[in-house]
């Protein structure tokens, strides 16, 4: 993938976990980018984070893309086998939504709300404090980021609540083997995750509304997992703060 005038800056950072990539696999999943790179060429902002880790138990890789845009943060995960399998499927399910968003951007009805100031801007019942949060997320320290944007849990909840009316598969779970307050920790995470390169020029309330939705498709593709991962980023926050702090 090499950087063009139209689309001169897309970074992409490589992290593992459980294993290490060789020059040859990294080339060719920068190659692969090529058609993610002309979907997003108008985007001023499109960074991409990969992050592999090979399951020990299993013995297959799970990989995570995240697609940064400025107003959005778009995530596809996989796993398989074979490494490059489950990276092209990351990548398909990225490029469909990529168009998705775009779709979104170009409804009129989304945008007259915005003009007539009908759309509710998800706002924290108490703002957090964007020195802790930075310090959290340079420390590696979830339980503190989780407690720095503890003014956004209940609006986060009523927000997902209404989005997962969207999807009626996820929906039906809700209740069952899925809460809403499930979508709000991967939500949580995402952005814990994602902190340091999120689009700076946006409210951190707007920009966490845009991670409901990648949220709520990752839980919908792989629960099992995902919640696995909720469960012991919970398990963390109340080894911290104390039973009840989630």
């Amino acid at each position: 993938m090499k950087p063009s005038e139209e689309h001169p800056s897309m970074r992409v950072l490589f992290d593992t976990h459980h294993c290490k990539l060789t020059p040859a696999e990294t080339g060719k999943m920068r190659e692969g980018l090529d058609g993610l790179v002309r979907q997003v060429q108008h985007f001023p902002l499109s960074d991409v984070r990969v992050l592999v880790d090979r399951n020990q138990r299993s013995n297959d890789y799970s990989v995570k893309v995240t697609l940064l845009l400025d107003g959005a943060t778009l995530v596809a995960n996989d796993h398989d086998t074979a490494l490059h399998a489950a990276f092209e499927r990351c990548l398909n399910s990225l490029l469909q939504n990529v168009q998705a968003y775009k779709d979104r951007l170009e409804r009129v009805p989304e945008r007259q709300k915005r003009l007539k100031r009908t759309h509710q801007d998800l706002e924290p019942s108490v703002d957090p404090d964007p020195r802790a949060l930075e310090a959290a997320v340079a420390a590696g320290d979830y339980a503190a980021f989780r407690l720095a944007a503890v003014g956004y849990e209940e609006p986060l909840r009523k927000r997902v609540g209404r989005w997962v009316e969207r999807y009626p598969q996820v929906n039906a779970q809700i209740g069952r083997n899925l809460e809403v307050a499930d979508i709000v920790e991967e939500v949580l995470l995402s952005a814990f995750e994602g902190y340091m390169e999120r689009p700076r020029e946006n409210r951190f309330g707007d920009w966490l509304e845009a991670l409901i939705d990648p949220a709520v498709k990752t839980l919908q593709g792989r629960r099992e997992e995902e919640l696995e991962n909720i469960s012991l980023a919970r398990s963390a926050v109340e080894a911290e703060q104390g039973p009840g702090a989630v």
